[in-house]
């Protein structure tokens, strides 16, 4: 248990080291955009969440809840980060209430959700992903959903993944690595079934929404998106399980 503590206080302070930067390249317009397409669309298709309750979770500043709340002008939300400085900045975002909390200890919210919403939050949680899961079973409600996105570890790219987080500055190796949608699932066992699951990314995937890892200048984002955007859509009709590099999965809280 001190070894997680450790483990998720390191996480914390490795976040918010990068946080500037992490911000500018992950939710500059074009990494917006791809969020849009390619996460939320697919994620969010035939749901509507006005007048539901969505917890954003690992909520940062509160991008993913803005994206979302175009979508549906009447969604009530929340959001839950390690970080209470990414909490203060969820409120100020999106005028929402925030909470400070470490997802990878037991953790109790004031009320359940119709949806809790986790984009690339899972796999900074492996110190201790089963008790994230069981966060998350806790916070969603009885028929309804839990959608995410994560690095896959499912991947042939993995091996080269894994190598990068432990030469690379903007990650922290020891506390984080990409995911296995079966191994998810089967943690969640019979709390969760899966209603959709996808395996994508390609060009746009890595020079537009990664920017930061591959240090694309923020002023070639929107020289580049016009060519790869098209690119990337290509990529997702022939990606599988073994090549891709992220998931997108809708899970339904088993009643």
């Amino acid at each position: 248990m001190a070894e997680n503590r450790e483990a998720s206080l390191r996480q914390k302070a490795h976040y918010e080291r990068i946080h500037e930067e992490y911000e500018a390249h992950y939710y500059d317009e074009h990494s917006l955009r791809y969020r849009e397409r390619f996460f939320l669309d697919p994620l969010f298709a035939g749901l509507d969440f006005n007048d539901r309750d969505v917890l954003d979770v690992a909520s940062g500043s509160g991008h993913n809840t803005v994206l979302l709340r175009r979508r549906f002008p009447r969604l009530r939300a929340a959001g839950v980060d390690i970080s209470e400085a990414a909490c203060s900045g969820y409120r100020r975002t999106t005028g929402f209430d925030a909470v400070q909390g470490d997802l990878t200890r037991p953790l109790s919210l004031s009320r359940q959700f119709d949806a809790a919403m986790v984009i690339g939050g899972l796999h900074h949680m492996v110190v201790n992903l089963p008790q994230a899961v069981d966060n998350l079973a806790a916070f969603v409600k009885p028929g309804g959903w839990l959608l995410m996105m994560e690095p896959s570890a499912d991947s042939i790219l993995e091996g080269a993944r894994a190598l990068w987080y432990r030469q690379d500055r903007f990650f922290d190796a020891p506390t984080e690595r990409g995911l296995s949608h079966g191994e998810l699932l089967a943690l969640a066992g019979e709390r969760f079934r899966a209603e959709r699951v996808r395996y994508i990314g390609g060009p746009a995937y890595f020079v537009i929404y990664n920017s930061l890892v591959l240090r694309v200048p923020l002023r070639a984002k929107g020289w580049i998106a016009p060519f790869v955007f098209p690119l990337e859509r290509a990529f997702n009709a022939f990606n599988s399980r073994l090549t891709a590099p992220v998931f997108i999965a809708r899970w339904r809280r088993c009643v």
